[in-house]
């Protein structure tokens, strides 16, 4: 089971069925907010979607390795983060994660982000992870910048949302260029 503590008010919980209804909640309640740069969101319409997801995400989990969490503040549910795509050939994952739009602008996703990066590079012996954003989600691209990911590129057309093609930008960051303090972390 993945569990994190990142600071007194913030924490990381392995996304359990029991937390649909307050996951599905955040993602109605900010569906306009959350769907300019997340295609999932006009796919899930009700919480049994959400209910889907987390079932999906749990066999994943048990299966390679993938992290689906809550991100608690204060308590209370704000957004969900993860790592996908593992490629244990390679040592490398993917991270995703969004955020309530109220929640926004306290650090909350750079915490949930370098916890699960210390994660990924040095509990699961990754090598690599990679986070891929929008070129127009500017806030989403702070984050790796921030954690001092290298920019790689920028894929041309590599996104289709509503109807039309955004640019990607691919960040990374390696094991041998990972710094500051482990985040307490409970397997």
């Amino acid at each position: 089971m993945f569990r994190a503590r990142l600071r007194a008010d913030l924490e990381l919980r392995l996304l359990e069925e029991r937390h649909a209804p307050a996951v599905f909640a955040l993602v109605d309640q900010d569906r306009q907010y959350l769907r300019e740069w997340l295609p999932w969101v006009d796919a899930t319409t009700e919480e049994d979607d959400t209910v889907a997801f987390i079932r999906s995400a749990r066999e994943k989990f048990a299966a390679t390795g993938e992290i689906a969490a809550g991100i608690w503040f204060q308590d209370r549910f704000v957004g969900c983060i993860g790592n996908n795509r593992i490629d244990s050939l390679n040592r490398k994952s993917n991270i995703g994660y969004w955020l309530g739009k109220s929640f926004q602008g306290q650090g909350i996703v750079t915490d949930a982000c370098r916890a699960l990066v210390r994660h990924a590079l040095v509990e699961a012996e990754m090598n690599r992870v990679v986070i891929s954003c929008a070129t127009g989600n500017v806030r989403s691209q702070a984050v790796p910048a921030r954690l001092g990911f290298t920019h790689e590129a920028t894929l041309r057309e590599a996104l289709l949302l509503h109807g039309r093609y955004h640019d990607m930008q691919v960040w990374s960051m390696l094991r041998s260029e990972l710094r500051d303090k482990p985040a307490e972390t409970t397997p």
